[in-house]
């Protein structure tokens, strides 16, 4: 039976180990992973390898020649361009006449193959996946299978609401030959991308099997410090090279040590290395063929790549550091460091953690290096969050983040695009904005900047000027010391998934475009853009109604821009308006605080009565939600605002869609009932629901806590444009806000959040799906669970260690009863696996 070994990774988020290598052919204790994996292979009977090569395939080839030396035959398939992984293998398949074993070359394991292989058999499959379960799933493909190990469905990278299941795709796979058959042979086509989910159509039998032994993909670079580990450590079965001493401390040939007492293990100790008198090598660490640590060295926890050379007194701690490279006397390269093939490092230089520093560099003598001689200073794993980017003004958001930031926004977009920027009045708002301005001209975008302005003109100045991408700063509504970016998309939405990636991808690569001097990106200042928002929100409304109305209200803008647009909205409609907290400028003295949500509110309350208003609304610091108190000076709840929006707009006998995420009461369905809205359910983030917003139809979008969107004139929250549009629906209802809201069901609704570690939720889902199979449930986000009760929810939060727990019965009671059920199952989940890794 022959293998097919993939191996044209390039392995981008491994740089600068792969800068001048394949993935592949990054070494795990003194071997290429490739190597390990061909042992492998040999160990369960496949002698008859074919290699799939494609980025820099003569550095495989020579290494490993024909097999000889491994006693293997080895042939290779070469990619003259992108295949995908389908593709590949489909290169190679005239050599395929029989069933056949397809492999990862870079991702480390000793499963069973043997195994894999009877399995494949006994089911009669066409294709059989190897899976793995794994604490966190989001960076792999989820394969969900049946008691029969049948494959029932396929999720690529899913969010923590899509987690079903924590088996997830090895890339090891047997195949027969004729699936090979589906390949197109004119583009790149991938297995788990697009060949399998074809053939679960075609009803063809894919089989998952549940693999034992270990597995580790070697993506990034804590994985593959982690995998070299995991191997000094013997949780992966491996051949390792040289002798064996004192249980956990492997010695190559022809090593020169000074005094074994210097090596505290697990240690591996390559070929031909040097330890010098005094010198230390400490508990894994990984020194490759011909490593020298002169005296007084100290390597500890650290991966060294052959013919390396660290000087006296020299510290490498926590660091990756590759071939050939030079480290002089009294350099210290702290935790998480990583440094490319032959680079040298001056005597005395502090390398500061997490810096990266690429192949055939040179630091001078006594630098202090933070930054990674790349244009960022460490990896990220993450950049966005729920609602763009946030941090602390100049300790996490510092004007050279935000410069690295829009640069990297910048890369993603075509060279000469068009982005809208806009801010809120405060100094540190303008700072970053400013600086991501600079960033963006130098990649040759050109930037309109609003200066301070809502959120809202600018998506809509993206909406009708056709813009390529947007953003705002702004201040955090839980902490004013924290700023946040917003990032919006075409038609005013936010930023895709698919897009936050890609900007990631660029900011963590630090693989940014600079353009010359002549392209660098202009700034312009649109004029009267304000003006142009409020004159087609106006357009938007019935006018005269509102006219007719005479309304009198209270606005606390709760400086917000939103001073400098309203009042060219409701001057108009003859609206009778008293404001507060208007826009300060820039915010005020230094040192001033801005009053929060609930001293506006509490405003607002005190100046109803005293000026006979209909209602108060008041704003937060972005103009994005609205807050409502009615004529008797009583706050109307964020919860039955939106059912008053959903009355309103129902009752007016408006025809469309109305969008709620999954976790928004039922309510909303019954208040539509007898009406000509149509209610359609979204996944619980505010890019999904603008998203929805922006479809066809769609008339009403909203979200709990005071955000609302009308599509209509713009896809997006936007504080004013729900006033306004309030006002309309009020207007021709002639009936006090405060009757209107007694009027409306009371919600039962409950929002629980369970501590939940992040290696336990990826069970946690697999699990409770399971157990809730065959009942009525909704998994458009999380697992919804419908029943004659009422319904239940668990949604993993996407940022922090928990999960979220919604319920509505028909009380409150039943609610909390629903919700402790949901509550007890998942934590008898957690115990149980709690208890099971204890023993």
């Amino acid at each position: 039976m022959k293998a097919v070994v993939m191996a044209g990774g390039e392995g981008t988020r491994l740089r600068p180990l792969t800068s001048n290598q394949p993935k592949p052919m990054v070494p795990i204790v003194g071997k290429p992973c490739m190597e390990h994996i061909l042992e492998l292979l040999k160990r369960h009977g496949f002698e008859d390898v074919i290699v799939t090569v494609a980025f820099l395939p003569q550095a495989i080839r020579s290494y490993f020649s024909s097999g000889e030396s491994l006693g293997m035959e080895i042939g290779y398939s070469v990619e003259e361009s992108p295949l995908g992984t389908a593709g590949s293998v489909r290169l190679a398949a005239g050599r395929l006449d029989d069933t056949f074993l397809v492999i990862s070359g870079d991702a480390l394991c000793d499963v069973d193959l043997t195994r894999l292989v009877e399995f494949h058999r006994e089911k009669g499959a066409s294709v059989t996946i190897g899976l793995k379960s794994v604490d966190n799933p989001l960076e792999f493909g989820i394969v969900v299978t049946d008691e029969e190990g049948r494959v029932e469905r396929f999720l690529e990278k899913p969010s923590w609401g899509q987690v079903f299941s924590d088996t997830i795709n090895t890339g090891i796979y047997v195949l027969e030959p004729e699936v090979l058959k589906h390949v197109p042979t004119d583009r790149p086509f991938d297995f788990s991308k697009e060949l399998f989910p074809f053939l679960l159509e075609m009803g063809r039998p894919i089989y998952g099997c549940v693999l034992d032994g270990y597995w580790q993909d070697i993506g990034n670079l804590d994985q593959y410090r982690q995998a070299n580990f995991d191997a000094l450590d013997e949780k992966v079965a491996l051949e390792i090279a040289g002798i064996r001493i004192r249980g956990n401390v492997w010695l190559g040939d022809g090593v020169d040590l000074h005094d074994l007492d210097a090596l505290d293990g697990p240690v591996y100790i390559g070929n031909y290395c040097r330890v010098g008198s005094g010198a230390r090598v400490g508990p894994y660490s990984v020194l490759s063929t011909s490593v020298t640590v002169r005296e007084r060295g100290r390597v500890v926890r650290s991966i060294v790549d052959g013919s390396t050379y660290i000087g006296r007194s020299a510290n490498v701690e926590g660091a990756i550091i590759g071939r050939g490279c030079d480290i002089r006397a009294h350099v210290r390269v702290h935790e998480g460091v990583a440094i490319g093939d032959e680079v040298g490092v001056g005597a005395e230089s502090v390398i500061m953690p997490g810096v990266r520093i690429y192949p055939f560099k040179e630091v001078e003598t006594g630098s202090q290096l933070f930054e990674s001689l790349i244009w960022e200073s460490r990896g990220t794993t993450r950049v966005f969050g729920q609602q763009g980017v946030s941090g602390m003004v100049n300790v996490d958001l510092t004007p050279d983040v935000a410069i690295r930031l829009a640069a990297a926004l910048g890369t993603a977009l075509d060279r000469g695009a068009r982005v809208v920027a806009s801010r809120e009045g405060p100094p540190a708002c303008r700072m970053i904005k400013r600086a991501m301005i600079s960033g963006l001209s130098s990649t040759g975008v050109n930037v309109a900047d609003l200066r301070v302005t809502p959120a809202a003109v600018g998506r809509h100045l993206l909406k009708s000027e056709g813009y390529e991408a947007g953003f705002h700063v702004g201040v955090s509504p839980a902490d004013p010391e924290v700023l946040r970016i917003q990032f919006f998309e075409p038609q005013g939405i936010e930023m895709s998934a698919a897009m936050q990636k890609e900007v990631e991808k660029h900011f963590t690569r630090g693989e940014l475009r600079r353009v010359a001097a002549d392209e660098v990106g202009r700034i312009t200042y649109p004029a009267r853009v304000r003006e142009t928002y409020a004159a087609e929100l106006l357009s938007s409304l019935d006018a005269g109604a509102i006219r007719a109305r005479r309304f009198r209200l209270v606005v606390d803008y709760g400086f917000s821009g939103a001073s400098y647009v309203l009042p060219l909205v409701l001057g108009p409609l003859d609206v009778e308006v008293v404001s507060a907290h208007a826009f300060p400028g820039e915010g005020g003295e230094p040192g001033d605080r801005v009053p929060g949500l609930a001293a506006s509110i509490g405003q607002a309350k005190r100046l109803v009565p005293a000026l006979g208003a209909d209602l108060a609304a008041v704003f937060d610091r972005s103009a994005e939600r609205l807050y409502l108190i009615d004529e008797q000076a009583r706050e109307v709840p964020v919860e039955q605002a939106l059912l008053l929006f959903v009355r309103l707009i129902g009752s007016n006998g408006r025809a469309g869609k109305a969008a709620f995420p999954v976790t928004v009461t039922s309510q909303v369905d019954r208040l539509a009932e007898g009406s000509r809205l149509e209610i359609i359910r979204t996944p619980a983030s505010l890019a999904e629901l603008t998203k929805a917003a922006a479809g066809e139809g769609v008339v009403f979008a909203a979200a709990v806590g005071g955000g609302y969107v009308f599509p209509e004139f713009l896809p997006a929250y936007d504080a004013i444009a729900s006033l306004a549009k309030l006002l309309e629906l009020l207007a021709t209802v002639d009936r006090p806000i405060s009757e209107l809201v007694s009027e409306l069901p009371q919600t039962t609704l409950v929002h629980h959040q369970l501590p939940c570690p992040w290696a336990l939720k990826g069970l946690v889902m697999r699990v409770l799906n399971e157990r809730l199979s065959g009942r009525a449930l909704d998994l458009t986000d999380g697992i919804k669970l419908y029943e004659d009760r009422g319904w239940s929810q668990v949604l993993p939060d996407p940022d922090e260690p928990l999960i979220h727990l919604y319920a509505e019965g028909e009380t409150r009671e039943m609610s909390e009863e629903l919700a402790a059920e949901l509550r007890e199952l998942v934590e008898e989940i957690e115990q149980g696996e709690a208890a099971t890794a204890r023993t």
